[in-house]
């Protein structure tokens, strides 16, 4: 049997970031975000840092033989937003894991079943 992807994990930040986390929204909950939940996935990760920056793109990944479309939510967190001595390692599991309780939340609350095509 095949693993899912994980709901959120930590990725290579981009170039601005310190620490970046990807939450694969679209596959698990069949649908977009809404704003009200990114409203939500903000005031949840405010008592962690003092600024986040939160991204939802539609991302595609085409190549010969195959082509994925898919719904993903970013957040980022620059350098001068990490608190004095920070575990970048330690406070990225951390934003990983309450993304992933929120995008849980979300799910549960309201998603689209998705079928094979």
């Amino acid at each position: 049997m095949q693993e899912l992807a994980p709901i959120a994990f930590v990725a290579e930040p981009q170039p601005e970031a310190a620490l970046e986390v990807r939450v694969n929204f679209g596959i698990f909950a069949g649908r977009h975000v809404t704003n009200a939940e990114i409203d939500d996935l903000g005031r949840i990760l405010l008592p962690e840092v003092p600024s986040v920056s939160i991204v939802s793109e539609e991302r595609h990944e085409i190549a010969e033989n195959a082509e994925v479309s898919l719904h993903q939510v970013r957040i980022g967190i620059a350098t001068v937003d990490l608190p004095e001595g920070t575990d970048v390692a330690v406070l990225g599991a951390r934003i990983a894991t309450l993304a992933e309780g929120w995008a849980e939340s979300c799910i549960s609350d309201r998603h689209i079943e998705i079928s094979e095509a």
